[in-house]
């Protein structure tokens, strides 16, 4: 389901294991279950924007920037990866990107359609003319991405 940006940052605060909620976005995506005669609840949500690095905004690449479900929720990841992979070619876009640490395995990814094209990133934002707090894991990540 659609997702606003401020739920979507809530349920990103609750699940995420090393991340905070975002300032931006695309789009957001809720993933819910609905059971009958209960009350729908999301079980997942994931946050779609224009690429961080400014080399890949080339305004047919989004990046998916959070991905996040409670603890043991199974095939939620695949779930939502695969709906913003939909959205964002419905939209018009040629490819979405993500990244996982290196620690992570990536098979929800794989299982959306995704495939690792290898180690990018890492490093602290912080500059000696503009110091940063580090709230994020600063090492090498690996890329993913979908194309249309």
């Amino acid at each position: 389901m659609p997702l606003d940006l401020d739920e979507a940052n809530r349920l990103v605060r609750l699940w995420h294991r090393h991340h905070r909620e975002v300032v931006g976005h695309k789009f957001s995506i809720g993933l819910v279950l609905a059971i009958p005669g209960q009350e729908p609840h999301y079980i997942g949500a994931a946050i779609v924007g224009r690429p961080i690095a400014r080399r890949l905004d080339d305004g047919l690449t989004l990046e998916a920037y959070r991905v996040a479900v409670p603890e043991g929720t199974p095939n939620a990841n695949s779930k939502l990866y695969g709906a913003c992979r939909k959205a964002t070619f419905a939209l018009g876009y040629k490819k979405l990107i993500t990244y996982t640490l290196p620690s992570e395995s990536g098979v929800s990814l794989r299982a959306a359609g995704y495939r690792c094209i290898g180690e990018a990133g890492g490093g602290s934002w912080s500059r000696l003319s503009r110091p940063r707090v580090d709230k994020h894991p600063t090492q090498k990540k690996l890329r993913w991405e979908a194309c249309a």
